[in-house]
């Protein structure tokens, strides 16, 4: 008999996730569940009509609805948040009473550390809890492990993503792959950087560097906040170095943090001729639709570099993936990327190959596996192996 899997949240990362757990993840039932029932008869049409299954269904559910969401739970083995992570402390606390496993995509490192400090109640209620997955966090913090697996003394980690779109138009050069509040959430605050050994905190929109790769072009690599979470406390005592960079096309570093200067990414209200204003609902409001022009064929690109020694000599070790929309299934890279991960943590969940707890997700599995999985799907990664410069 097969796994049984609750997708909460219909949209672009859970149908997608949806997709690979029929394909790949030994579904014998998926059910989306979406505050939209259409959204989620969407998604569970789109799934069987892929697949060429019949195993998803959907179901409409709102998650802040914690009665309806109680009741939702028990006959699944493995759950998936695919909803805003204001959410996911509650759908943890929901999960372990059902006995259900849980992942999550993340969005918020304090959420996580919430969700942590449940360990004991996990490996009581004999379930797995995994937030995190996603592509960033996510694949990339893997792909950085994987360079320190390939090493025999990781000292430096370098990390860099992004997701473009394939043919970039003015004046932003960018689309939107998920939701807006998401990008401003990275764009804003700090990041969690290990430097000389200690844990310190970088601001958002600094330390401006070019990266390029073959076919791109150069791009813009910065510090925002997305990607670490957990991993720079993960690392800590064994690397000297760990950080993460977005990158993007030239030009958008200046544009986007402009608007943080200015203001426009607080959630704090002003006045406005007598008006209470949130710039960021005001800046999201104006900004989403623009950065939305229809159907999205992307690229996402990630990089991980690994410094340190390989049989007593000085070794670099270079990790690239590159993955573009898929036309034959319409997933986009973001999708893929990102859905994918989650659905390959949800299918080790539902197999015990995790054990019952609250894991961290980055030592959730090995590195390698995740990497060698999406092999499987037709995501490649290429190794390169030097002596530091």
């Amino acid at each position: 008999m097969g796994a049984r899997y609750l997708i909460l949240g219909a949209g672009r990362q859970g149908t997608a996730a949806a997709y690979d757990l029929v394909r790949h993840g030994g579904a014998e039932r998926v059910t989306l569940a979406d505050a939209s029932g259409e959204a989620a008869r969407a998604a569970a049409e789109r799934t069987n009509a892929l697949t060429g299954a019949a195993c998803a269904d959907a179901r409409a559910l709102d998650v802040a609805d914690e009665a309806a969401l109680a009741a939702a739970l028990p006959g699944f083995d493995v759950a998936l948040s695919a909803v805003p992570y204001t959410f996911n402390l509650a759908i943890t606390r929901a999960c372990l009473a059902a006995r259900v496993s849980l992942c999550d995509l993340g969005g918020n490192t304090d959420v996580v550390w919430s969700q942590l400090a449940l360990d004991a109640q996990a490996r009581a209620a004999g379930i797995s809890v995994v937030p995190d997955c996603g592509m960033g966090p996510g694949l990339i913090n893997h792909m950085g492990v994987h360079a320190m697996d390939l090493l025999d003394r990781p000292r430096e980690v370098y990390l860099y993503d992004g997701g473009l779109p394939q043919s970039p138009q003015p004046p932003w050069h960018y689309e939107l792959g998920f939701n807006v509040n998401g990008l401003t959430n990275e764009y804003d605050g700090e990041a969690t950087f290990i430097r000389d050994g200690r844990l310190v905190q970088v601001p958002t929109f600094t330390e401006l560097e070019t990266i390029v790769f073959p076919g791109l072009g150069p791009l813009e690599a910065f510090v925002i906040s997305g990607s670490m979470s957990t991993t720079a406390h993960t690392h800590l005592g064994r690397l000297e170095r760990y950080e993460n960079k977005v990158l993007r096309y030239p030009g958008h570093f200046a544009t986007f943090e402009a608007f943080k200067r200015l203001g426009l990414f607080s959630e704090t209200p002003v006045d406005v001729d007598g008006q209470r204003v949130v710039p960021r609902a005001l800046y999201h409001r104006l900004l989403d639709p623009r950065l939305r022009r229809g159907p999205l064929r992307d690229v996402c690109v990630m990089r991980a570099v690994g410094v340190g020694e390989k049989d007593e000599r000085p070794a670099r070790v270079t990790i690239d993936l590159v993955d573009r929309f898929d036309p034959q299934t319409g997933f986009t890279a973001m999708e893929r990327l990102t859905g994918w991960h989650a659905a390959l943590m949800m299918a080790w969940q539902a197999e015990r190959r995790i054990a019952p707890g609250a894991h961290r997700m980055e030592q959730a599995v090995r590195a390698g596996d995740v990497l060698a999985a999406l092999e499987r799907r037709g995501i490649r990664h290429e190794v390169r192996r030097d002596e530091p410069r």
